[in-house]
């Protein structure tokens, strides 16, 4: 896997008025708007997200090199690497110099927690004052104070501007939480405010080895939402709790630090979403575990014995002063959901999109490709802020990230197309050829999208008259033992 790589942000700050500088970042590039196919993408554009400007922190090429740059706090931890080299990136485009900020200090170092498939990005958070506060700012950045970017991410609606994750670590998140539970002593990330992801080991597919436990809490100052209509309520909530048995010790630490009223949400039935439940339910046997019928129609009795609630989508839950709404989003699985976490407008997705690479459907239970389609289209449509996947890590760019997956879904269906009027009949020919670029390893999964793609082409009319459903079927059973 590697050793892990380092980014450095700077927080300047104004003297006296406490403001800091943030920087709108760019959004990762799509391709051209010219392109075909290119039309209807062009509206789904994310909202403007500032954060503290930031660069790579490289490694110092000779280890017996010392930074030029001194740090208060951190003389252990720049020393081995280039911070020059990596304020100069910060500063230069801002038409700063290091001698206008004056003395660096350390914030934060954050170890990156294992969400995969990567060694992780660790963070060194400095920083600096200037010796006076500058009025005349490049467009794409603005002074900042506490308050308003607090404001910005605990009460966030869709399209407005948005605040990243280095300015909450490093600013704006309180030190000691009033609401410290047993997963701050878990490597876990809390961003946005109020969602703590925690990757725990399970039997997940790879390249992933980790499956994010989602822990939201009310804060013990919290006066509760105004609302009355809400389907669930308590006082923490869980999402997906699926490590596997090794490290069903830590869950259960982690449960029994929770207040009692606890709500469980499973987004699926997947064995790295619920190989956890059973640890719940002999920690608390008071939880609420909420989740579709077809979802518990598949979870074994050895995982939960007692009773559930049905959600269908569009109830409303709520933490203390966190308000959620469930969303169908069937795609995945035919009993699949997801989550939206009001307050920041952040959409836990589930198993719909994943941090690298792209989501796999189960053709075993329910999964529909149409549905797929649909299910992004609804997500799209929300505008949230993040998005939460339970492999990987959070993207900041939500509207890109799924046009991108429509991208991929609609090139695969036609690649398949293609190979199916080139006279590929069965489905390891279509998945042989389709997929000859990809580790066979990852065929059988990639067979799961391939057989609900030509059900797909099939429901729209776009499979050749020659080709034979019949034989296609009939061949599926014998793929496995084809590979």
């Amino acid at each position: 896997m590697g050793p892990p790589s380092y980014r450095l942000a700077a927080a300047i700050t104004a003297p006296s008025s406490g403001e800091f500088l943030v920087v709108r970042q760019q959004p990762p590039p799509s391709p051209p708007s010219a392109a075909p196919g290119e039309e209807e993408y062009r509206r789904y554009v994310d909202s403007d997200l500032y954060d503290l400007p930031s660069a790579p922190l490289l490694r110092l090429a000779d280890e017996l090199a010392r930074s030029g740059v001194a740090v208060a706090g951190a003389d252990s931890l720049v020393g081995r690497l280039d911070v020059p080299a990596a304020l100069d990136q910060i500063l230069n485009p801002l038409g700063l110099t290091t001698a206008m900020c004056g003395e660096w200090r350390l914030l934060k170092y954050v170890e990156e927690a294992e969400f995969g498939p990567d060694a992780g990005v660790n963070t060194v958070l400095i920083s600096g004052s200037l010796e006076s506060k500058l009025e005349m700012l490049q467009d794409s950045c603005k002074w900042m104070s506490k308050e308003g970017a607090s404001e910005l991410l605990s009460e966030a609606k869709p399209g407005s501007a948005r605040i990243g994750p280095y300015a909450y670590i490093g600013l704006l998140k309180p030190e000691v939480s009033s609401s410290q539970t047993a997963a701050s002593a878990l490597a876990s990330q809390e961003y946005p405010p109020g969602l703590t992801l925690v990757p725990m080991k399970s039997r997940t597919l790879a390249p992933f080895r980790t499956t994010n436990l989602v822990v939201i809490q009310a804060t013990s100052d919290a006066c509760g939402s105004k609302r009355s209509d809400f389907f669930a309520c308590g006082d923490a909530l869980l999402i997906d709790p699926g490590c596997c048995s090794q490290v069903h010790g830590e869950l259960a630490d982690l449960v029994n630090s929770l207040p009692k009223k606890l709500v469980v949400l499973v987004t699926h039935h997947h064995n790295d979403h619920v190989d956890g439940l059973s640890v719940v339910q002999r920690c608390n046997p008071d939880a609420v575990l909420l989740t579709h019928e077809n979802t518990m129609k598949r979870i074994g009795k050895g995982n939960w014995s007692i009773g559930y609630t049905a959600v269908t989508g569009g109830e409303n839950i709520c933490i203390g002063d966190q308000e959620l709404q469930v969303v169908f989003a069937p795609g995945h699985t035919d009993g699949h959901m997801g989550v939206l976490h009001v307050n920041t407008n952040a959409l836990i997705v589930g198993d719909h999109c994943v941090g690298h690479g792209s989501a796999t459907l189960d053709s075993r239970a329910g999964g529909n490709m149409k549905d797929y389609f649909q299910t992004t289209y609804k997500f799209l449509e929300m505008s949230p802020h993040v998005l939460i996947p339970m492999h990987g890590r959070i993207n900041l760019w939500p509207r890109h990230m799924l046009c991108g997956y429509l991208r991929h879904r609609r090139a695969r269906e036609a690649s398949i197309l293609k190979t199916i009027e080139n006279g590929a009949q069965t489905l390891f020919d279509i998945v042989s050829k389709t997929y000859g670029d990809v580790d066979s390893k990852l065929w059988i999964p990639a067979s799961f999208n391939v057989r609900l793609h030509v059900d797909h082409l099939n429901s729209q009319h776009k499979l050749p008259k020659d080709f034979s459903l019949e034989m296609f079927n009939g061949s599926c059973d014998e793929f496995v033992s084809s590979l």
